[in-house]
């Protein structure tokens, strides 16, 4: 298999050890991982149902920038990492220039004028894509990598990033990622492209702006369709992830089917809690095939040899 690099040439080397380790898993076992649920006093309670009934934690914690509580998610991304796990950070990214919170980022605004270069909304626009640059520089300076999953579910056209069709998805994609990239110097960021569970076609983004592609569906089941047209789109070489998951995709019929995502996602509240059953819960986080927070590498080693 053709070895894949990071689309970043200048990635840390936290970044480079840590998508080194996620392309290493690939195809051989699945990463698993949760969403906190972003509501105030809620964030741990996911991983204490887990902990509680399976007496292990999820290797990946997912975090969202949703509600502008960029101290409190950095610092349980902080914790998380320091606690040896991998973070990954949403953003449900309100419209601009002024939106928060999930029901601003489903309304609708003028993307072409917001792609603009001189236009008011431009300008508004950049500034809130600026004060998500400065949290995340806060991990990158820390030395913590990021699975960085902006502008998700961009097809399926029901957040304001994607009304506007493809090209101007693409566009918006590619001025983060530069703005971020080289602007900002964000080298701890590993890119995840994420698709909605229909995988329309013409929103690829460019194989120089992302380092993994996913898709979020809330059915059960493992998916291998979508999985398969992922890799048709994308390469073999390119690690695909479940990222959004209501149940649970079960690690034996992905065995018998041959292949495994590079990681799942369930979604927080009743995602987990009523769309797995505690048993299943159990046979899923006690699975060989699948990676649980105990076995993660020891990164404090491991970044030796990135040095």
């Amino acid at each position: 298999m053709k070895e894949r690099k990071l689309s970043n040439p200048n990635a840390s080397a936290e970044t480079r050890m840590l998508y080194d380790y996620i392309c290493s898993q690939f195809g051989k076992k699945i990463i698993s991982g949760q969403q906190e649920d972003p509501r105030m006093l809620s964030h741990d309670n996911e991983l204490r149902y887990i902990k509680a009934y399976t007496d292990k934690y999820p290797a990946i914690r997912g975090l969202d920038y949703i509600h502008d509580d960029f101290t409190g998610v950095n610092e349980r991304a902080h914790a998380w990492w320091k606690k040896g796990g991998i973070v990954t950070i949403c953003w449900h990214w309100g419209a601009p220039p002024h939106g928060i919170g999930y029901p601003s980022s489903q309304e609708t605004i003028d993307i072409k004028e917001a792609l603009t270069r001189g236009t008011t909304l431009h300008q508004e626009m950049i500034a809130r894509m600026d004060e998500v640059a400065e949290a995340l520089k806060v991990l990158r300076d820390e030395n913590i990598p990021v699975l960085w999953r902006p502008f998700h579910e961009f097809d399926g056209a029901w957040f304001w990033w994607g009304k506007s069709g493809e090209k101007d998805f693409i566009a918006l994609w590619k001025l983060m990622y530069d703005r971020f990239t080289n602007f900002h110097g964000l080298n701890n960021l590993i890119w995840v492209l994420g698709y909605s569970n229909e995988l329309k076609n013409g929103w690829y983004v460019g194989d120089d702006y992302y380092d993994i592609i996913g898709f979020d569906i809330y059915k059960e089941g493992i998916h291998k369709d979508r999985f398969d047209q992922l890799q048709t789109l994308a390469g073999k070489e390119i690690p695909v992830c479940y990222h959004e998951n209501g149940p649970i995709p079960d690690p034996d019929e992905m065995k018998k089917e041959r292949f495994y995502w590079s990681w799942f996602m369930t979604w927080h509240t009743i995602h987990i809690m009523e769309q797995n059953t505690v048993a299943y819960m159990k046979k899923v986080y006690h699975h060989p095939a699948v990676i649980t927070l105990d076995q993660l590498p020891d990164w404090k080693e491991q970044i030796k040899t990135y040095r």
